[in-house]
C-alpha cells in the first residue's frame, strides 16, 4: 500500500501572501513548477497556479499591482500518513490536481495528480514484472 509520504515532493515553494502575481509569474517559470503555496509567516493559507495568473491576465487585472492573496484558492490538505487512494479522492472531490501535504500544521510536502499517475505507471510495470518473472517456464528464452 502507497501512502502520501511515499511519492509527495518533499521541497515546496512558497510565496508571501503580500506578493504580487508577477513574482508569482516569475517564481513559477524559474522553477518551472505549476503552483505556489501561500504563507502569511510560516502558516500556509492558499496556494497560487500557473491557470490562477492566466486568469488574472485575461481578467486584465494588473499582475504588478495584484496580489497574490487575491487570487488565492482555499487550501485542501492532506496529512502524509494517508492512504494515496484517500488523497486522490480528495483530489477528485474538490476538483483540483495540487494537494499540499501538512504534518502537525507544517508544510511538508506537496502532492501533484502527475505524482500520483507517475506512481501507478511504476506501480503496474512492477506487477507486470513480476507476473511476467511467475509464469515464465524456467527454460525460456525470448
Amino acid at each position: 500500500m502507497l501512502y502520501v509520504r511515499d511519492i509527495m515532493s518533499r521541497r515546496v515553494r512558497t510565496i508571501a501572501s503580500t506578493s504580487n502575481v508577477q513574482k508569482a509569474a516569475k517564481l513559477l517559470a524559474r522553477w518551472n513548477i505549476g503552483s505556489l503555496v501561500i504563507v502569511k509567516g510560516q502558516k500556509a493559507v492558499g496556494l497560487i497556479t500557473e491557470g490562477d495568473v492566466s486568469k488574472a491576465v485575461a481578467r486584465g487585472l494588473d499582475p504588478a499591482k495584484t496580489p497574490v492573496d487575491y487570487l488565492r484558492k482555499r487550501l485542501v490538505t492532506i496529512g502524509p500518513d494517508e492512504k494515496l487512494e484517500d488523497a486522490a479522492h480528495v483530489m477528485a472531490s474538490h476538483g483540483i490536481k495540487k494537494l499540499p501535504v501538512m504534518d502537525g500544521g507544517k508544510l511538508v510536502g506537496m502532492l501533484t495528480q502527475t505524482d500520483i499517475v507517475g506512481s501507478s505507471f511504476e506501480l503496474v510495470t512492477s506487477l507486470k514484472e513480476m507476473v511476467w518473472a511467475r509464469y515464465r517456464p524456467p527454460d525460456f528464452q525470448p
